[in-house]
Formats: structure tokens, C-alpha cells, sequence
């Protein structure tokens, strides 16, 4: 069972652990943004040539019947 933790020391702790981290410059963040964008493009470039491939093959296998 937990125990309880008033709020002002749940705070404090709070503040304690976010002090810890270690946080990305602006330049690691952006760069960071970029690559997640450009991996998303690729990806959707990617699904959207399967898809039109799957579609082209169904068809064709659908046309032949």
C-alpha cells in the first residue's frame, strides 16, 4: 500500500528529479524535429508506392477472372 506524501514534499520532490535530468540543447532538439519529419515523408512515400503496387497487382488478378 502507498503511503502518503503531503503535496508541499511531493513537490519538492517533483522538483528534485527535474533537476536531474539533462535536458537537449535547442540544437539537438531541432535536429531531433528534422529527422522525425523527413523519416515520416519517407515512410509515407514508401506506404503510399505499396499500396498503389498491392492495388495495381489486385487488379490485374481481378480483371483476368
Amino acid at each position: 500500500m502507498a503511503s502518503k506524501t503531503n503535496p508541499f514534499t511531493f513537490l519538492q520532490q517533483v522538483r528534485a528529479e527535474t533537476s536531474k535530468v539533462t535536458w537537449p540543447s535547442r540544437r539537438e532538439t531541432m535536429i531531433s524535429t528534422v529527422m522525425v519529419l523527413i523519416m515520416v515523408f519517407l515512410a509515407a512515400i514508401f506506404f503510399f508506392a505499396a499500396d498503389q503496387l498491392l492495388g495495381w497487382l489486385v487488379g490485374l488478378v481481378l480483371n483476368v477472372g
